[in-house]
């Protein structure tokens, strides 16, 4: 295939088992685990768990990465497309509340023939970076129930230096109008998420200025009817040249970003505990539940 499914559109030719484009992945999923997972947002995890699926490989090269082992080692398993249909209904039939599609992107065009061979009667979560092409999601429409994009940078050179991508701001919003024209805002129902959007924003040491900008242009584009997850689980996994992100978040700058959702009257959403960052949140990549 000739890939130009997310915005880089590197037009990388991609066959069953390489791929030399942006993401570095073959043009068959590369999976790098399949279980059920508690870490997600009370709506989504639920009593019984998510059910993830994590694709290796990214659109993106965030310097800071708490996945770097799939996202830039590239580890995982190259399996088929009946295979993935296999994982989605065996996750299904463990009884989890859904099926969570991590870092899917580069990936849509196996994503749909999967969902559609197994006829899943659980809402499928498509849950990523927000890097998208509009169009790409377009051909994923009636399929995805929950859409849940990050929405990283306001700050375009901030993108640039921590993720190595451009024009990330404008096309996360446009991405982000196309997945609430889709799905509409959160629906709840019983606990549980059902259908909508929900983005996520996680706030980055010794860059509280970018965060304070993102929820403004999100509650500015989106109205204060959009859900908001606030994450402050940032860990650092390695030495990086921006020494900020050497650490932790401090409770000022947790306090600061809060006050902010507050000041612009978020209706809904959840804010994070500062006590998440902790490396509790990584799960380990192991190749869980991918056997046939």
């Amino acid at each position: 295939m000739i890939c130009t499914l997310c915005p880089h559109q590197c037009r990388a030719a991609r066959d069953e088992s390489n791929g030399h484009g942006r993401c570095r992945m073959p043009s068959l999923p590369r999976v790098a685990r399949a279980a059920t997972h508690f870490g997600e947002e009370p709506c989504i995890s639920g009593e019984r768990g998510s059910g993830t699926v994590f694709f290796s490989g990214c659109s993106l090269s965030c310097v800071f990465c708490q996945n770097h082992n799939i996202s830039h080692n590239d580890y995982g398993q190259t399996i088929s497309v009946d295979h993935l249909a296999d994982i989605f209904k065996r996750l299904e039939d463990s009884g989890v509340h859904n099926i969570n599609l991590v870092n899917p992107t580069h990936y849509a065009h196996v994503i749909r023939p999967a969902l559609e061979k197994a006829h899943l009667r659980v809402p499928i979560l498509y849950n990523s970076s927000g890097y998208e092409r509009v169009e790409t999601l377009r051909s994923l429409e009636g399929l995805i129930d929950i859409y849940l994009p990050d929405y990283k940078y306001a700050d375009d050179l901030l993108a640039e230096s921590l993720s190595h991508v451009s024009h990330y701001r404008d096309t996360a919003l446009a991405a982000i109008e196309e997945m609430l024209r889709q799905t509409g805002h959160l629906h709840i129902e019983n606990g549980l998420a059902v259908r909508g959007t929900m983005v996520r924003h996680l706030v980055l040491p010794g860059h509280t200025r970018n965060s304070l900008q993102a929820l403004s242009e999100l509650v500015d584009a989106f109205t204060n009817r959009l859900w908001i997850s606030l994450l402050f689980q940032y860990t650092p996994v390695r030495e990086l040249p921006d020494k900020a992100l050497n650490r932790v978040l401090t409770a000022r700058e947790c306090q600061k970003v809060f006050d902010r959702l507050c000041e612009l009257g978020a209706e809904n959403g959840y804010v994070q505990d500062r006590s998440s960052a902790t490396d509790t949140f990584i799960p380990t990549f192991d190749l869980t539940g991918i056997e046939p």
